[in-house]
């Protein structure tokens, strides 16, 4: 039945653990952590033999360590982010508070915004200090947190919001993040109990990435000193050319750790708040559609000329209508998820080259090639921008993917619909095509606009140019100003069919890079005004 397709038939579901519960335990708790850990860190770095002093907040991460955790890290951000992505659509955006009314659930928003980073934060702190107790602290919160939410999974798969199972796809990512916790904390604590610390290593943060990258690009060096200069293949290009879309590791090199959070923050975010939104919001309701159409509709697609039809019909003899109408819709569920598929490989790929941009700009950087990187010379110093920029860099990347991965979806959503209503569907049926009459009808304009093409080319090439041994000069000028006189009109049309093409590439071009922070999609001289 129709009706067993609709979420509204889905009851409210409530777990066994209800989130408001699981808050209200996990809360004092974390912040119980919280204070130990800084007691704690009190005790060993500052007064080791008395209580005196006041206990220093903990930093949840050294953002500028080259050495760390930085599965664990991208994990928290992981699934910081994902709860945040869910508060979006959640009717009780704080967890305390159950059925908010309209006028204040802006206010909690706000609010749970500050609540979900400190609710979290002790799950980052533990591994910061580096003591055997905070591991196991770590280990006990990642559990209780994991556990929690496998248990409201499996009692409640099914809710109906949106989609019957969004609530349990929208929970993947915080789940898949939370055992890596549950797996990170306590091969942490096994290793703090059979490897012994460097304390030089630990004063002296990357000490020893530091070395270990120094002597992989000596011996880079000394390879390319060694070896003999060949040339350029047409395959070393194409390698080239694939190497700057895909990043591949590099012995030695290791990315920022701002820039390891920015990508999966990203990435997480193109999953739950773009595409499986996108996917759940639409194809479910298509599928609803496609499934309830009737005779009676079909005479009506028939009557606006949406549907084609032999000849006009009582409702009872529309059978092949009908079907045509389905096929139809079905092709616009096949556009649908087919440009959904090619919006979320592009923003992928542009992420990895991301990646390969930011490595090639922090070596010319370092090589001091500041002219490579910045449209006019810069002193590279910290400043207030740079540390404002920094501080907002994974958050804007997360966001500009979003947006970029939209304007994609709405983008080639048109354009293969288009193509296959022109093209695909009117081939199959073996009916004339719309675009086909159009271009059947103005054959002699458009082979005019050709001949137009082809006669300028030809023109400049042959009459226009005299080649010389060591340069080219104009010659038969006379003739070149009456041509050009005269086909003024048509390169007036020929300029409008170039803009439009120049609009269409431009789209996509920026529609594709958006997500791109390392290269402005301004020119140079304003690139200042790309917020990018």
């Amino acid at each position: 039945p129709l009706s067993s397709m609709f979420p509204s038939v889905i009851p409210d579901c409530d777990p066994t653990i209800s989130p408001r519960l699981y808050h209200l335990c996990m809360a004092p708790l974390s912040l119980a952590v919280l204070l130990g850990l800084s007691l704690l860190v009190k005790r060993r770095r500052l007064h080791r033999s008395c209580w005196s002093g006041v206990p220093g907040l903990l930093s949840p991460v050294n953002f500028l360590e080259e050495e760390g955790n930085r599965g664990l890290v991208a994990a928290v951000f992981g699934i910081l982010l994902s709860s945040l992505c869910v508060l979006v659509l959640d009717k009780d955006p704080l967890p305390f508070i159950t059925h908010s009314s309209h006028s204040t659930r802006e206010y909690w928003k706000i609010l749970a915004l500050l609540y979900y980073p400190a609710f979290y934060y002790p799950l980052l702190a533990c591994a910061t200090v580096r003591h055997r107790l905070s591991y196991l602290l770590g280990c006990l919160l990642s559990w209780c947190h994991c556990v929690v939410h496998i248990w409201q999974k499996v009692d409640c798969p099914q809710s109906p919001k949106i989609y019957r199972y969004y609530s349990t796809l929208s929970y993947i990512p915080i789940i898949i993040c939370l055992l890596l916790l549950s797996l990170w904390y306590p091969a942490l604590l096994l290793r703090s109990f059979t490897e012994r610390e460097d304390t030089l290593d630990k004063e002296v943060a990357g000490r020893s990435y530091y070395k270990r990258y120094l002597k992989a690009l000596l011996a880079k060096r000394l390879q390319k000193g060694s070896s003999t200069k060949m040339e350029e293949s047409l395959f070393s290009r194409l390698q080239g050319y694939l190497r700057s879309y895909i990043y591949t590791p590099e012995e030695g090199f290791r990315i920022p750790l701002k820039l390891v959070l920015s990508v999966t923050t990203a990435l997480i975010a193109v999953y739950q708040q773009v595409a499986l939104l996108l996917l759940v919001a639409v194809i479910p309701t298509m599928q609803i559609v496609r499934a309830g159409m009737t005779k009676d509709i079909v005479v009506l697609l028939v009557q606006f000329g949406l549907v084609p039809s032999e000849s006009a019909a009582a409702p009872s003899h529309m059978e092949k209508e009908l079907s045509t109408a389905k096929h139809y819709l079905w092709a616009l569920e096949v556009c649908y998820i087919c440009s959904l598929v090619l919006c979320c490989l592009l923003t992928c790929a542009m992420l990895l080259r991301t990646l390969v941009m930011h490595r090639n700009n922090l070596r010319a950087l370092y090589q001091g090639a500041v002219l490579d990187v910045f449209y006019t010379a810069h002193i590279l110093r910290p400043s207030r921008p740079a540390i404002a920029c920094w501080m907002s860099f994974a958050a804007f990347q997360t966001a500009f993917t979003c947006l970029g991965l939209l304007i994609q979806q709405v983008i080639f959503f048109v354009c293969s619909v288009g193509f296959t209503f022109l093209f695909v569907i009117p081939l199959q049926s073996g009916t004339s095509s719309p675009l086909f009459r159009v271009v059947q009808n103005m054959w002699p304009f458009w082979l005019t606009l050709v001949v137009a093409v082809l006669l300028q080319h030809l023109a400049a090439h042959y009459q226009f140019l005299e080649q010389h041994p060591l340069r080219k000069e104009l010659t038969n000028r006379r003739a070149l100003y009456i041509v050009t006189y005269l086909l003024f009109p048509l390169n007036v049309l020929l300029g409008v069919l170039a803009g439009v093409w120049r609009m269409i590439i431009s789209g996509l071009y920026n529609a594709v890079h958006f997500c791109q922070l390392d290269s402005s999609l301004l020119n140079r001289a304003v690139e200042t005004f790309d917020p990018g």
